[in-house]
């Protein structure tokens, strides 16, 4: 999975609402600030407000402004609102239809590319904005892994899918 460009340069905007005291910051300050051009970062602030992140505030102090409270939204959210879900392989979809890959249930890479990105996925949401902004807080993998047969594998796989 690649973190975009775009992806990037949102989460670099987004920590610059939630740093400012005001809550609300021009676009075209936080591209300056960020290293983003502005073009792009009117896009992107489009985009966010669109997925519900920001929200737009027009006249002489205006800007954007967070509309999801960043103690409580986690940076899977985050990514996954700007560059969609977070994905390592495309055994689920491969061609964009929503039907999975006809060799997923006998191939033998499908469950390692699976729970790689359950623990992927885990890890993108075992932290919050907030957490990452202010209090300079970032997940750290501290488990194990074991190797199991493939079965038990897809297993855990479909377990997890379904919660």
């Amino acid at each position: 999975m690649d973190i975009s460009r775009k992806t990037d340069y949102a989460l670099r905007m987004l920590a610059a609402l939630v740093e400012d005291p005001r809550g609300v910051v021009s676009v075209r300050t936080a591209a300056r600030d960020n290293g983003v051009p502005y073009s792009f970062a009117r896009s992107i602030q489009h985009d966010l407000a669109v997925a519900g992140i920001v929200e737009n505030t027009r006249g002489a102090n205006g800007g954007m402004r967070l509309s999801v409270d960043p103690k409580q939204t986690t940076l899977l959210q985050l990514v996954e609102a700007v560059q969609g879900p977070v994905a390592i392989s495309c055994c689920a979809d491969p061609a964009g239809d929503g039907v999975a890959c006809p060799n997923r249930e006998r191939c033998h890479f499908s469950p390692v590319w699976c729970n790689a990105e359950l623990l992927l996925r885990a890890f993108f949401s075992r932290v919050t904005l907030y957490q990452l902004v202010c209090e300079g807080l970032s997940p750290v993998f501290t488990g194990d892994f074991e190797l199991v047969g493939e079965d038990e594998a897809r297993s855990a796989r479909h377990r997890e899918g379904a919660r």
